[in-house]
C-alpha cells in the first residue's frame, strides 16, 4: 500500500513542523489529561449513583409515558452539571434551539433580556430580534433585548454592566464560547465573577449561560458557579460524536419546568416525548465526552501553535486560557481560508471528496463556508471548520474525536495552503 503521506502529498517539512509543535505542548497536554480524568470520574459517578442499567435503553412508543431511560438521562445530566433538574431531548434540534427554548420560556411581554457577553452568535441574533424581522423572535413578542459590549480587552465590562443591568432586568445571558467573534471563550472563573456581580445588583435576576463548545473543557461548569440555567447541544461536546441529535437544559426545577412546558405543553411538560431509541447513544456519548473533549482540546492547542508559528494571528493565543474547543485562525486572505477549510473536509472519513463552498446558510447574515466531514451531520465535536465570509476572514476550527484525526486534518490544511 502506498505510504499515507505520499498518497496525500504531505511533505516532510509539514510533518516536521507539526512534530516540532507537539514537542512544545507537553505541559499543556499533561494539564488536559488531569481535566479529562477528573471529568471522567464525575460522569462515571453520576451513572453509577443513578444505577444506570441495560433496561434503561428500552423505549416506549406513542406519547412516551413512563420512559425510564429518558428520565434516567435527565437525572444523570442533573448530577453531572450539579443542578436540580434537566431537560435532555432529541426533539431539541440544535444548540440554537436549546438557547431559544430557554429564553422564550423564561421571558414574557415587557420583560428585559440583556446579553453581557456582547452581541450573541449569528443564529441567535435573528432568534432574539437583534437583526432581521423573523416571525416570533423575542423582540417581536414584546421582550426588550439588549447587549453590553465587552471592554477593550474583550472581557466583561463591569462598569457598563452596572449601568445596563437594573432591577427591571429579568434575564442576564452569557455566551461562554467565542461564536464568530474575535475573542477567546470566557473561563469558569470569569463567569463566576460576573455572575456574582450581577446577583449583587439583583439576586432575583435569572442568569442563563450558553454553554455550547465549553462542556468538560474545565473541571467545573457554569452551573457549578451560580448560573441558574445552562443550555447546550448534544452534537457538540457532551455527545462525543455518538449522539445523533438533541440538546440539553440544566438548572433549577422551576425554570426547567417552564422550558418543558414550552417544549411540549403546560400540564404535560416532561412526562411525554419519545426518545426514539436514542437513550443508549445519548448516554454513551456523555460517557465518552470527557475523553473526546480532551482530544479536541489537544487538537486546538496543536493547530493554534502551528499556525501561530507560521505568522497567523490565533485566538486564543498561545499560552492563553482555553475554555472551549474552538481555535480561531485569522487568515485575512479569503482564498487561504477556503483552502484550509477544504483541507479539513478532505481529511474526513465521510464526504472527504466534497468541496466546501460558501453559501447562504440559514440563520446567518453572511455566506458561510463549512467543513463538516463527520459521521453525524453538523457535529462540531468531530473535526470541523467553518467561517463567515467577511473580514478579517477568520476560520473557526473545532473538534477531533481522536487527536490523531485532528492532526491529519491539520496536515491536509497546511498542504492546501502551501500549494
Amino acid at each position: 500500500m502506498m505510504d499515507f503521506y505520499s498518497k496525500n502529498n504531505i511533505s516532510k517539512s509539514i510533518i516536521n513542523e507539526i512534530e516540532a509543535s507537539e514537542e512544545k505542548l507537553v505541559k499543556e497536554f499533561q494539564e488536559i489529561r488531569k481535566i479529562v480524568f477528573y471529568n471522567q470520574q464525575k460522569v462515571l459517578s453520576a451513572m453509577q449513583d443513578e444505577h444506570l442499567n441495560s433496561g434503561d435503553f428500552f423505549w416506549p412508543t406513542g406519547y412516551g409515558y413512563g420512559d425510564v431511560g429518558r428520565d434516567k438521562v435527565e437525572k444523570i445530566y442533573s448530577r453531572v452539571f450539579n443542578t436540580e433538574d434537566a431537560l435532555v431531548r432529541p426533539s431539541i434540534a440544535s444548540g440554537t434551539h436549546a438557547i431559544f427554548l430557554a429564553l422564550n420560556s423564561l421571558l414574557q411581554y415587557g420583560d428585559e433580556l440583556i446579553y453581557i457577553s456582547d452581541i450573541p452568535y449569528d443564529t441567535m441574533q435573528k432568534s432574539l430580534g437583534f437583526v432581521g424581522n423573523e416571525k416570533n423572535n423575542l423582540k417581536s413578542k414584546g421582550v426588550k433585548v439588549d447587549y453590553v459590549p465587552l471592554n477593550k480587552n474583550n472581557l466583561f465590562d463591569f462598569e457598563a454592566i452596572k449601568k445596563c443591568v437594573t432591577n427591571d432586568t429579568k434575564v442576564v445571558a452569557i455566551q461562554r464560547s467565542t461564536g464568530y467573534s474575535l475573542r477567546r471563550a470566557f473561563t469558569i472563573d470569569e463567569i463566576k465573577e460576573v455572575i456574582g456581580f450581577v446577583k449583587a445588583i439583583n439576586k432575583n435576576i435569572i442568569v442563563f449561560v450558553d454553554n455550547c463548545y465549553g462542556e468538560f473543557t474545565e473541571t467545573l461548569e457554569p452551573s457549578d458557579v451560580g448560573a441558574d440555567i445552562v443550555a447546550g447541544s448534544l452534537i457538540k461536546n457532551p455527545g462525543a460524536g455518538i449522539a445523533f441529535s438533541g440538546g440539553y437544559l440544566v438548572g433549577t426545577t422551576d425554570l426547567i419546568d417552564m422550558c418543558a412546558n414550552t417544549l411540549t405543553a403546560p400540564g404535560i411538560g416532561k412526562e411525554v416525548g419519545l426518545t426514539f431509541g436514542t437513550t443508549r447513544f445519548t448516554l454513551q456519548g456523555l460517557f465518552l465526552a470527557p475523553h473526546v473533549v480532551g482530544e479536541a482540546m489537544k487538537a486546538a492547542h496543536l493547530i493554534g501553535l502551528t499556525l501561530k508559528e507560521r505568522g497567523y494571528e490565533v485566538i486564543p493565543d498561545v499560552g492563553e486560557a482555553r475554555s472551549d474547543i474552538v481555535q480561531t485562525i485569522i487568515f485575512k486572505v479569503p482564498e487561504v481560508l477556503k483552502q484550509f477549510t477544504i483541507g479539513v473536509q478532505q481529511a474526513g472519513a465521510v464526504d472527504s471528496y466534497a468541496i466546501p463552498t460558501a453559501w447562504d446558510m440559514p440563520g446567518y447574515e453572511d455566506q458561510v463556508i463549512m467543513a463538516s466531514p463527520g459521521f453525524v451531520e453538523g457535529s462540531s465535536i468531530e473535526i470541523s471548520c467553518d467561517a463567515p465570509m467577511r473580514e478579517p476572514f477568520a476560520a473557526y476550527y473545532q473538534g477531533g474525536i481522536t487527536y490523531e484525526h485532528a492532526k491529519i486534518a491539520l496536515m491536509f490544511g497546511l498542504r492546501n495552503i502551501d500549494r
